[in-house]
């Protein structure tokens, strides 16, 4: 907890205006930076790790960058995931500097790109063991059919990076990737990632039915081959080797591309906060559950998203997603999380600098509903 000082935050809260006193944290933002060829210009994700010695790593998806946003045609200036590092001070301020990589002409390049040059990756969620950082990777492809840019995309297998030599200028840390689960079986770990005793947990997305949500572990000593020690619990709750999502256990019926799931030790339980699955919502949804594999409670709604409310100021362009949890920055009374809006509208990303960025939200914790 970075609790430095106290402030008054105007919230939208079950669908109605509150001003609430919240314990404030060490809060983050996220501000577009100017006269900088590499300049960050916006991206979604906004994955959290915290590091040893008070750091946090933020995981960002396709990022906008250059001295301001800029789209030919429907193409907007990007690369597919950056990286951000932040600190507090003593004072309560919130530092953040941005990782674009560059390359060997100093031209913009993906902080994580795989072989297959018609691939890409969206880093998503991860976790620090031995002192090295592991970033789940999501690839992605092109839609086999034609689709708006904003939708453009098919997953086509996950993958695991590590990352070592933390201590060195980000541009010259290490990046060895090793694969986790192929294309084709649609269910890629990636979702969230927890550390839970011996093992790490990943969480998959399963693209069938109902779009449940599964979980697959790797024991910590097994990542030097992550593919070989992955595990999957199944519908009869035995953990296996390997991973067949039609035998996996439905840890939450419909779950989402990109959630947290997170413990909290004062509350004796583990928290899942996402946007609300079922088509796009206004809704940043919160569940809960004794153990990792459930059972979940049902979805409450924390949070009514300003962009997406009807009403005369609402774009019919506007669509919101990646809600998820940054405990590290929390007061033990509140609840802290992030979501990113987009368009389907691509030219409007250069023109409307209120939407493609992490917006930091704080809540109060909705302790009298977390029981399943």
């Amino acid at each position: 907890m970075r609790t430095l000082r106290s402030v008054v935050l105007p919230m939208l809260l079950a669908g109605s205006f509150s001003t609430l006193c919240l314990a404030a944290t060490c809060t983050p933002q996220f501000k577009l930076e100017q006269n900088n060829s590499l300049g960050w210009q916006g991206a979604d994700a906004a994955y959290s790790i915290p590091l040893p010695g008070g750091r946090d790593i933020w995981i960002f998806g396709d990022t906008l960058y250059g001295k301001n946003r800029f789209v030919a045609g429907s193409a907007p200036r990007m690369v597919h995931n950056s990286l951000g590092i932040s600190t507090c001070d003593t004072q309560g301020n919130f530092h953040l500097q941005y990782v674009i990589r560059r390359g060997p002409q100093d031209q913009a390049e993906s902080f994580f790109s795989p072989q297959n040059p018609e691939h890409w990756y969206w880093a998503m969620d991860g976790f620090v063991d031995k002192g090295d950082l592991w970033i789940t990777l999501l690839c992605i492809e092109h839609a086999k059919q034609a689709s708006p840019w904003a939708m453009d995309f098919a997953t086509c297998g996950s993958d695991l990076a590590r990352i070592s030599h933390l201590d060195r200028d980000p541009q010259h840390w290490t990046v060895q990737y090793f694969p986790l689960v192929p294309d084709g079986v649609k269910a890629y770990p990636s979702a969230t990632t927890v550390v839970d005793g011996k093992y790490v947990n990943l969480f998959a997305l399963y693209e069938s039915g109902s779009r449940p949500l599964l979980i697959t572990r790797i024991p910590l000593k097994g990542l030097n081959n992550p593919k070989k020690h992955l595990e999957y619990l199944t519908a009869d709750g035995q953990w296996k080797p390997g991973f067949v999502p039609a035998n996996a256990k439905q840890v939450m019926k419909t779950g989402s591309t990109e959630l947290s799931i997170r413990y909290h030790p004062a509350l004796k339980k583990w928290l899942a906060v996402m946007l609300d699955p079922y088509g796009f919502s206004d809704k940043v949804v919160l569940r809960s559950a004794p153990t990792l594999t459930g059972p979940w409670s049902e979805p409450q709604a924390i949070y009514r998203i300003p962009e997406m409310l009807p009403g005369a100021k609402r774009d019919k362009d506007t669509f919101c997603y990646a809600g998820k949890e940054h405990p590290e920055f929390e007061s033990p009374d509140e609840l802290d999380f992030t979501y990113v809006c987009n368009t389907m509208d691509v030219p409007k990303l250069a023109t409307n600098y209120s939407i493609y960025y992490p917006h930091f939200i704080q809540v109060p914790m909705p302790i009298p509903k977390l029981e399943p």
